[in-house]
């Protein structure tokens, strides 16, 4: 019954928004109108058989990619109507407006028919969201930009001047729809010739075993003085029901296991020592630790931080950025710098260099994507290599950032 009503009110949103288009289109020549009606009704028609399958079982044995562009259509599609309504709807009450007027002045001569402007209005603005999402798909999900950023460091040794990091983070490996474009990350990681390449966590969406295609791809990353990772919200299996509590520890223990194979140095609330031109740097990374109560509070820094007294840099690796104003700046002072992921900069938004960033992102995140300094330590909140949900981006491209560490 629920489903009923569900695909009921749908196809209320397409008769109304549909008086929208056919007042536009009035004036067309007949082929052209019935060009515009096939194609509004034929991505109802759809829809609604997206819907059933999914309903009636029909869709158990479609492949990854079919399920998930499906879904993505039927959700631009429903986002561009929902946003025809309210301009027909204001068009609605002046309508009703002067109907009432018309009735109580017994004037002849007031026209309450439909507002082609507002009618054109609302196709634009629902057009907005059809045309920007879908070049999103097309275009940018495997887009990837280099961002590059020089941090000034007080007191960082003439040794260490220099030093390069290649930060890369969520890669959600279960959302890829295309093997060899991923390959084009791992070229441009490379192409930097990384001292050090840092992961800051989410590999998969839910399952361990999401990373079994894309192992001889991400064991290609080198770097000098080795890679380093964190795990991230997702990688515990908590948006995932599982039979029982052994089978979700498995799997996090097998997605521990596949780090090692890449050839990854896994932090769990730990610290490595490295020796970088006679120079000692501390590599800190910790478990997901969020300052939002919806997200998981695993991450111990008072022991990861222990003993790493004498680095002449600190360096620490923090999936949620909220963690950065909530313990690592009133509480660990001596940590240089911090290197983040989680947000995806909302995998939309509008980033013009010296004119405007702006993104869902910073209703939710205070620091969501880009380098945030406070005293004498800085934030780096990556904005993902990879997508989940929406298979693609708009505005925010996936990034591989590379750290220029200076003295300051």
């Amino acid at each position: 019954m629920r489903f009923t009503i569900f695909i009921l009110v749908l196809l209320v949103i397409d008769f109304y928004s549909f008086q929208a288009v056919k007042l536009i289109v009035q004036d067309w020549s007949m082929l052209a109108k019935n060009i515009a009606y096939g194609f509004f009704w034929g991505l109802t028609a759809f829809s609604v058989f997206y819907l059933l399958a999914h309903n009636w079982g029909w869709a158990d044995g479609w492949s990854k990619n079919m399920e998930t562009y499906s879904r993505t259509v039927v959700f631009i599609i429903y986002i561009s109507k929902f946003l025809i309504v309210p301009m027909l709807l204001i068009d609605d009450l002046r309508r009703l407006t002067m109907w009432v007027a018309q009735r109580v002045n017994g004037d002849p001569n007031f026209d309450i028919s439909r507002s082609k402007f507002l009618s054109k209005m609302g196709v634009f603005f629902g057009a907005i969201p059809f045309f920007t999402l879908s070049y999103g798909i097309l275009r940018n999900p495997y887009r990837y930009k280099l961002f590059q950023q020089t941090i000034g460091i007080k007191g960082l040794s003439p040794k260490l001047a220099g030093l390069k990091i290649v930060q890369i983070s969520d890669i959600h490996s279960g959302s890829f729809t295309f093997k060899d474009p991923v390959k084009n990350a791992i070229d441009l990681i490379n192409a930097q010739k990384p001292d050090l390449v840092f992961f800051t966590g989410d590999l998969v969406n839910d399952h361990a075993d999401e990373m079994a295609d894309y192992m001889d791809v991400f064991d290609k990353i080198e770097a000098k003085y080795g890679v380093y990772s964190v795990l991230g919200n997702h990688d515990y299996g908590d948006y995932h029901r599982w039979k029982n509590a052994e089978e979700k520890e498995a799997n996090l223990e097998n997605l521990k296991g596949i780090h090692k194979k890449l050839g990854w140095n896994l932090l769990m609330n730990e610290h490595r020592i490295l020796d970088i031109n006679d120079e000692k740097v501390a590599v800190i990374g910790v478990e997901n630790y969020s300052a939002l109560p919806q997200f998981p509070k695993m991450g111990r820094l008072a022991d990861a931080h222990q003993g790493s007294d004498g680095a002449n840099v600190r360096l620490l690796l923090s999936h949620d950025p909220s963690h950065w104003d909530v313990q690592i700046v009133p509480e660990f002072k001596d940590i240089h710098v911090t290197f983040s992921g989680h947000t995806h900069g909302f995998q939309f938004g509008v980033e013009i260099p010296g004119w405007i960033k702006w993104s869902p992102a910073q209703f939710m995140y205070k620091q969501w994507a880009g380098l945030y300094q406070q005293g004498e330590q800085f934030l780096y909140v990556n904005r993902g290599l990879g997508f989940l949900g929406y298979p693609g981006r708009v505005g925010i491209l996936p990034e591989v950032t590379l750290i220029d560490l200076q003295p300051a």
